[in-house]
């Protein structure tokens, strides 16, 4: 079985590829490498069964069939990406799901969206249910990326029910492991990079907004589960172990045996208060849930961040 995974060489993406190819499946890897980064893919570039394809989305997916699955993961997905590319990020989610919807069709090959916990905006219900319709402000400053992922889930649902093409929509929460960015905007890498160089950690607002953190193989396990199931309609992927963001700035500092002070600084607009999934769905539908625990988790992430750091040092000397 031929799959294609759009963004294949981002943080989710890349795990995904690695798991597809285990799992003996032939993976074409598409990115068009503005938020991705070869390196994800470089310790199994020369695998006889992945093919790397340099490729924007928003101007059409041009690969050849047969293929049987989509994973369309190819989105910028941090704050501090979409800020910087807000329009890329928009089109993406529009014209760039249209261009695989389309060929998906022509391929029919079945589609898994990967859309996000922030469709559900600053929720107003908790925990969120997929039932729940948000609290999304439509012109705020993270607007292009909720909006965009919005569109793309009504855009894959209208492609499901008037074209035939068969489509998975998963609703992915917050996320870690290794290979995110150092300078991804998030609250682990910042808080890891800042610990491990010892410079003070900052915390946003009070630290008392929560986040629910999934590690990176639960997520793609819980992908893989959706895909090959008979659920059409969104379903959560996330862990719902939830904590504060002063308690996970607490760990990180305490697991680095980091010498920084915590600080705090003023909250970015629309930093939504709470965030944690309900995944009765995946739990019954998929029969998923989280495996990992946050110090297993942690541990790996910050071996990695360890490595990327001194990487980092040898190339700037």
């Amino acid at each position: 079985m031929s799959v294609l995974v759009t963004g294949g060489a981002g943080f989710v993406g890349s795990h995904l590829v690695e798991r597809l190819l285990q799992d003996g499946y032939e993976v074409i890897a598409y990115d068009n490498f503005v938020t991705g980064s070869r390196d994800n893919l470089a310790h199994i570039v020369t695998h006889p069964a992945l093919q790397v394809v340099e490729g924007d989305i928003v101007s059409g997916v041009h690969v050849k069939g047969p293929i049987s699955q989509i994973y369309h993961l190819a989105s910028p997905a941090s704050p501090k990406d979409y800020a910087e590319l807000p329009i890329e990020t928009l089109l993406t989610g529009a014209l760039g799901t249209h261009h695989v919807l389309e060929a998906a069709q022509v391929l029919k090959a079945r589609v898994l969206l990967a859309s996000t916990s922030e469709v559900y905006g600053d929720p107003l219900i908790h925990p969120q249910t997929e039932t729940y319709w948000g609290n999304v402000n439509p012109v705020g400053d993270r607007s292009c990326y909720d909006e965009a992922k919005r569109f793309a889930e009504a855009l894959t649902t209208a492609y499901g029910r008037h074209r035939g093409v068969e489509t998975r929509i998963v609703r992915i929460f917050n996320t870690y492991g290794p290979r995110m960015r150092l300078n991804d905007g998030r609250a682990i890498p910042n808080f890891l990079k800042q610990a491990l160089t010892n410079v003070p950690i900052t915390v946003f607002g009070s630290g008392l907004q929560t986040r629910s953190f999934c590690y990176v193989t639960d997520l793609v396990d819980g992908l893989i589960r959706l895909m090959n199931s008979d659920t059409t309609t969104p379903v959560n992927i996330g862990n719902p172990a939830e904590l504060t963001l002063l308690e996970m700035a607490e760990r990180i500092k305490a697991l680095t045996a980091s010498v920084s002070p915590i600080v705090f600084e003023s909250l970015p607009a629309d930093d939504p208060k709470m965030r944690q999934p309900d995944i009765t769905k995946a739990m019954s539908l998929l029969d998923w849930s989280p495996r990992v625990e946050l110090e297993e988790g942690l541990r790996l992430t910050v071996a990695h961040f360890k490595e990327t750091l001194s990487k980092t040092a040898l190339h700037s000397h």
